[in-house]
């Protein structure tokens, strides 16, 4: 016990005995309620002596900033390494196009150049496999369409190349077409009087495209 709860203690008997003194010795009875009043500041005194004596101890204490042995320093993040991404390639369309060798084991594709004379028959008539009668008559109609880079003059000749002859006309004068320019021509034809399957090549002059029939002859 410390020296201030001490000194209330000492000081609570001390209130008692005086009171005890005070009183007559030959009363038969003491004051109830002056007994309970000297014993309730007593305890009063006590308490705050006792509260007093925490306050201090507590203010003792210094806060400590040791970490606990528990307690691990934390570490920085390992950074994580990054995957390299694939890069996106073009791939160029295959047509009119030519791969050109760097010597390294690869190679560019590059287009090519288009062709200075070249032609072709679209929207053909009949289609392919189209199913005729011996003899039977029908139109042959062709778009002649200047896919080249140069202007074809005028006079070309489109004429009957090889297989049945199916037209009285064997030669057609193209007009001049210039690059992305077309032509029709339509011709009066007779089916083979023959069964299966035949074709009559055309071709443009100087070879420049091959325009054909292909056709089926069945008997009825």
């Amino acid at each position: 016990m410390n020296q201030p709860t001490k000194r209330v203690l000492i000081f609570a008997l001390a209130m008692i005995v005086l009171l005890s003194a005070c009183m007559p010795a030959a009363a038969p009875t003491q004051d109830p309620a002056l007994v309970q009043q000297v014993i309730e500041q007593a305890v009063e005194l006590t308490v705050a002596a006792q509260n007093a004596q925490a306050t201090e101890q507590q203010a003792q204490i210094v806060p400590s900033n040791t970490p606990l042995s528990t307690q691990t320093e934390a570490l920085p993040p390992t950074p994580t390494p990054l995957l390299p991404t694939a890069t996106p390639f073009v791939i160029v369309p295959a047509t009119n196009t030519a791969v050109v060798s760097s010597g390294g084991g690869g190679g560019a594709v590059v287009p090519t150049a288009k062709p200075l004379y070249d032609c072709e028959a679209i929207s053909r008539r009949p289609f392919d496999n189209t199913v005729f009668k011996p003899n039977d008559e029908f139109d042959i109609r062709w778009t002649i369409v200047n896919t080249g880079s140069r202007t074809l003059p005028a006079g070309q000749d489109l004429k009957y190349f090889s297989g049945p002859e199916m037209t009285a006309v064997k030669v057609v004068e193209l007009p001049q077409l210039k690059p992305g320019d077309s032509y029709q021509v339509i011709f009066d034809a007779v089916a083979p009087g023959k069964e299966g399957f035949h074709v009559m090549t055309w071709v443009v002059e100087d070879r420049v495209c091959y325009p054909y029939v292909a056709i089926i002859v069945e008997k009825p």
